[in-house]
């Protein structure tokens, strides 16, 4: 994709990875590519109707996992850009621009400076680095915050260490004068959100407060959460980093660079509602649990989790807004392909305090987890009275305005029998309720795609097939008699190098964008066609699209090459040097043909 731009020519001195990863991480592929293209959810994908063929058979595949999108009927694909650039027909640019407008990204920030985003962010790390480090030294000597963190909250000093817990003291400028020393300017300390205006010049953001840090999935603090310590009732409890260039709270999942790992492992994911809950769960050898900023979750939170797990468990306070968290969150699940569940803590304890007490019993409890809508059905079947008119009139205005939002038909259909039956109405009736609802969306116009080279066509999907199974079922020999120029797309060429110079044949390859792309197509490739296929035949597939690459080129050069030698043989004879290349090259290309060639 960078190559592109440079190729073009076009806005050189934009900071084009890190505009194109801020726009991939607010816009999913899928809410872009069925502006264009109706699609259903098909398992973890999504499939529609070819928007370059006609066909009745859907054959376009949308990974929200992958973030790419293929067609199955042309061998097109690529990722949200490429997917506008067909549509629009736009160049790379003008999707660009296209794709940030809808993300409300300012290209303008990715401008003109020499000094790039990337090297700002670097700068806003380093200083929230030294902060980490300076809190953490303000704590052993603070008593009051030692007494709150070791006997109140009862952490070890391993977890202290692993968490980077700290105080920040209240001395109005302690750590500005702290950051400057270390060079810093105040345009850097403000941008790391750890400075204020205040009525005498610049301060510090935190003051007498726990400063527990904020980390990103790789474990960089990127801001922090700070609780107060000192009773006063018009301070908030907690504040938090305001947005910077690092943090955003709605993209922000706590105690994921910790949990990760017990989240792949144990396959599935707990949030609790507060960061000292995650802390103490941790602490207790429970740690697929993090934690969000308050109970609105967003579908970046959910997504960024369900790259670990698609069972995602909520433990939010039983209160009215636990509740409401909760009905917001089904449908975004919902979009997202994640299972949502909910564990219920009795008593009214919050997971701090149970883990205090009984880390067993918490254990036990998220274990036992109920699903989401059956949940809430469950909640308000208790708090309504599903005998008058009014408590069904409330219990199906609340339910249905979740259950419609549900992307899979079968569990909508399932939840509006079930209602029915709970309130003894007709189905008709609860489905009347929808009429209401906004008219389904149009979808956009588009410049009509150039049309399809047929045979073109066919050939990028036998190579696409081809590289598919040479990745995914280690049959790099297949690759052996075979040369760069007899591959047809730019991406495909650099795998194909990749895959040649690659030493060792069964050793993964690290692919870097704008490669990644073309790879997980490929992946798509290979689970949809060929996933628990038998390797004898995964081998004759492979050798018989080798086969048809291979024919295209002997086609494509044995003219070339006789064009060559009657043009050498007026010009130099037979015994020139340049005869003797050229006929080394029909011989090379014979035996191709031989070989590897349809029906050899």
């Amino acid at each position: 994709m960078v190559e592109q731009v440079m190729q073009q020519g076009c806005c050189a001195t934009l900071q084009v990875m890190d505009a194109v990863e801020d726009i991939k991480s607010r816009l999913s592929i899928e809410d872009v590519v069925s502006q264009y293209v109706e699609l259903k959810r098909a398992g973890r994908n999504f499939k529609g109707l070819s928007p370059f063929s006609s066909e009745r058979t859907p054959s376009f595949m949308v990974s929200p996992e992958k973030q790419i999108w293929h067609d199955f009927s042309s061998g097109k694909g690529g990722n949200m850009f490429s997917f506008v650039m067909e549509m629009e027909g736009l160049d790379f640019k003008g999707a660009l621009e296209l794709l940030a407008r809808k993300a409300g990204v300012d290209l303008e920030q990715y401008r003109g400076h020499r000094t790039s985003n990337t090297q700002e962010k670097e700068r806003l790390h380093e200083a929230l680095d030294w902060a980490t480090k300076f809190y953490q030294r303000q704590l052993v000597h603070t008593t009051n915050a030692i007494e709150y963190v070791f006997k109140k909250r009862k952490f070890t000093k391993d977890t202290v260490r692993e968490w980077q817990l700290g105080y920040s003291p209240n001395t109005g400028t302690a750590l500005c004068d702290f950051l400057r020393m270390k060079g810093f300017s105040e345009k850097e300390i403000k941008g790391a959100g750890l400075s204020a205006q205040r009525y005498r010049g610049l301060g510090d953001m935190f003051r007498g407060r726990l400063m527990i840090p904020l980390h990103d999935a790789q474990g960089r603090v990127i801001g922090f959460t700070a609780r107060i310590l000192e009773d006063d009732p018009n301070a908030p409890k907690y504040i938090n980093t305001p947005q910077t260039l690092l943090y955003d709270k709605s993209r922000h999942v706590f105690g994921l660079h910790l949990a990760k790992e017990s989240i792949r492992k144990d396959k599935f994911a707990v949030i609790a509602e507060g960061n000292l809950d995650v802390i103490s769960s941790h602490q207790a050898g429970v740690r697929q649990v993090v934690a969000t900023a308050g109970t609105a979750l967003t579908e970046y939170q959910l997504k960024a989790l369900s790259r670990f797990t698609p069972d995602i468990r909520l433990c939010f306070d039983a209160d009215k807004a636990g509740l409401s968290a909760t009905e917001r969150a089904i449908p975004i699940a919902s979009k997202v392909g994640v299972s949502l569940s909910i564990v219920t803590i009795p008593s009214g304890k919050d997971p701090d305090e149970l883990v205090r007490q009984d880390p067993g019993k918490w254990l036990e409890i998220i274990d036992k987890p109920a699903y989401a809508v059956d949940w809430l059905i469950e909640r308000y079947q208790k708090e309504l009275d599903l005998n008058s008119a009014q408590g069904k009139r409330n219990f199906s205005d609340i339910l249905m305005a979740v259950i419609e939002k549900l992307t899979d038909q079968v569990e909508r259909e399932h939840y509006i029998n079930r209602i029915a039956m709970l309130l003894n109405v007709s189905k008709e009736a609860l489905l009347s309720k929808e009429k209401d609802k906004d008219p389904p969306k149009k979808l956009l116009k588009r410049i009509n795609p150039a049309p399809i080279d047929r045979e073109e066509s066919d050939y990028i999907k036998a190579q696409n097939k081809l590289m598919s199974l040479v990745y995914f079922s280690d049959m790099r020999d297949l690759l052996d008699p075979m040369t760069v120029d007899m591959i047809v797309q730019d991406e495909a060429r650099t795998f194909f190098i990749e895959l040649k110079q690659s030493h060792n044949k069964n050793t993964p390859i690290e692919f870097l964008p704008p490669l990644e792309d073309y790879v997980n197509i490929l992946s798509l490739v290979y689970e949809r066609l060929y996933k628990g296929t038998d390797s004898s035949d995964l081998r004759i597939d492979g050798e018989r699209y080798r086969s048809k690459l291979i024919d295209r080129y002997i086609k494509i050069q044995t003219p070339r090459l006789d064009h060559a030698i009657e043009q050498v043989l007026r010009e130099s004879g037979s015994d020139s040097p340049e005869y003797k290349k050229l006929h080394k090259k029909v011989i090379n290309l014979n035996e191709l043909r031989k070989n590897y060639a349809k029906g050899a």
